[in-house]
């Protein structure tokens, strides 16, 4: 994967793969690797319904993310 789907439904799903799989360590680390700022990253995917969770590691559903 050369950049990150622009997509919202698929872009999360990357997302969380990429994180899950361990492709990389942080949220951070994966944005920089893909040259996407990390707070547009994560404003983005807010306005699509999901937060990002520092303790899951992965953005979740608004209202899930506890």
């Amino acid at each position: 994967m050369d950049r990150l789907p622009q997509d919202p439904a698929i872009l999360v799903s990357s997302v969380n793969m990429l994180l899950r799989d361990e492709e990389f360590d942080s949220l951070e680390s994966l944005c920089y690797n893909f040259n996407e700022d990390v707070d547009k990253l994560k404003s983005r995917l807010h306005d699509a319904g999901f937060v990002y969770s520092e303790e899951q590691h992965q953005f979740r559903p608004i209202g899930f993310d506890e």
